[in-house]
């Protein structure tokens, strides 16, 4: 099919969607959905179209959860090419996807996609900022805090593209993210969700306030290590490289961990057993408590090593 052919006939799913029949209307967004999931070509001709984007956007409104479904799949796909995501991503369109994870009546499907367009748009740099603006890091810290919550995956994917900004970093520690998400890593039955939430943890590390709240935080050693005690290997990833971001900063958090008896043991199992990450993170762990034992020896205190 020509390009032009193709406009044209992109152009008249895109009219049937603003259609005042509902069955047209879910048709011709299920067409439209369909045909820019794998296309940039298609994606673009789309967004290309006279009121496209405006017109989508009116229909993830919808008081129908088919219509939103739908609507939002289409922005998102849209939003899959990187020359669309800095348009798409104006105050109206995020403050709209913010009222979608914040309203207790979302369809868990719109509460999904509008997380994951909020994630794909964030991936421009220059978008991030506007999220911190829009107040979008708050909110999904409280939808992660609801134990009941379908997206809570989405959620945590898109904290964690967010917080790569410092100034995200700050926002999210500010909103009490690292008590959210421990409590997420200790009470989630899902290894998906504690894996992904150790990863945000790791990234709110990197930045000065993440690991000065991370310190504070009760009893981290010993929640970091009953996770290196684990069976998932992406949340043993997560909780190394937090302790050895805590080690680096803090002599006590060091001592924390070397006073619990299994704590040298797990290292060693991770060490054999563990993924290519876990085993670089379990090896500098080691390397740090060997130069501690030293010290202590040196020292003449009785921090030694049981092997």
């Amino acid at each position: 099919m020509s390009t032009a052919k193709l406009r044209e006939t992109i152009h008249e799913y895109l009219y049937e969607a603003r259609s005042d029949s509902h069955e047209v209307q879910q048709k011709a967004l299920q067409t439209l959905a369909s045909i820019t999931r794998v296309s940039p070509q298609n994606r673009s001709l789309l967004a290309q179209s006279y009121g496209a984007i405006p017109a989508l956007l009116a229909l993830s409104k919808s008081i129908s959860p088919i219509i939103q479904t739908l609507s939002l799949s289409v922005l998102f796909n849209l939003s899959l090419n990187p020359n669309l995501k800095q348009s798409l991503a104006d105050m109206e369109t995020i403050n709209h996807l913010n009222s979608i994870i914040l309203s207790p009546t979302s369809p868990p499907e719109s509460t999904k996609l509008a997380s994951s367009l909020i994630c794909s748009l964030a991936m421009l740099d220059k978008n991030k900022a506007k999220f911190s603006v829009a107040g979008t890091i708050p909110l999904l810290i409280h939808a992660i805090s609801d134990p009941c919550n379908a997206a809570a995956h989405h959620l945590l994917s898109t904290l964690a593209e967010l917080v790569q900004f410092h100034g995200n970093c700050t926002l999210a520690v500010r909103a009490g993210a690292i008590p959210v998400l421990i409590h997420v890593v200790e009470s989630s039955d899902g290894e998906d969700l504690s894996g992904t939430s150790l990863a945000v943890l790791g990234l709110l590390s990197k930045f000065d306030e993440g690991l000065n709240a991370l310190k504070k935080t009760e009893q981290i050693v010993s929640s970091m290590v009953e996770v290196l005690k684990g069976r998932c290997m992406l949340s043993k990833e997560g909780a190394a490289e937090i302790l050895v971001r805590l080690f680096d900063e803090n002599e006590g958090c060091l001592a924390d961990a070397l006073n619990l008896p299994e704590f040298l043991t797990v290292l060693a199992d991770i060490s054999v057993r563990g993924s290519a990450k876990a085993r670089e993170m379990t090896a500098q762990l080691l390397k740090k408590t060997m130069d501690a034992n030293l010290v202590s020896y040196s020292d003449g205190s009785h921090m030694l090593l049981q092997w």
